[in-house]
């Protein structure tokens, strides 16, 4: 990918990993909350997605 930047005149800088520093506790009901809600998220935005999967 630098190379695909540098062609356009753009120096490419080497960035560093950032990791997570927060862990969320998905135990109980709070956890199965998230789950449901981040469940719904992804299939409302994926929904053709898994229609063509469904179809192959």
């Amino acid at each position: 990918m630098n190379r695909k930047i540098e062609n356009y005149g753009v120096q490419s800088i080497q960035r560093p990993k950032i990791k997570a520093k927060k862990s969320i506790d998905l135990s109980g009901d709070l956890g199965r909350q998230i789950i449901k809600s981040e469940t719904k998220l992804a299939l409302r935005t994926h929904a053709n997605t898994f229609k063509k999967l469904a179809d192959m």
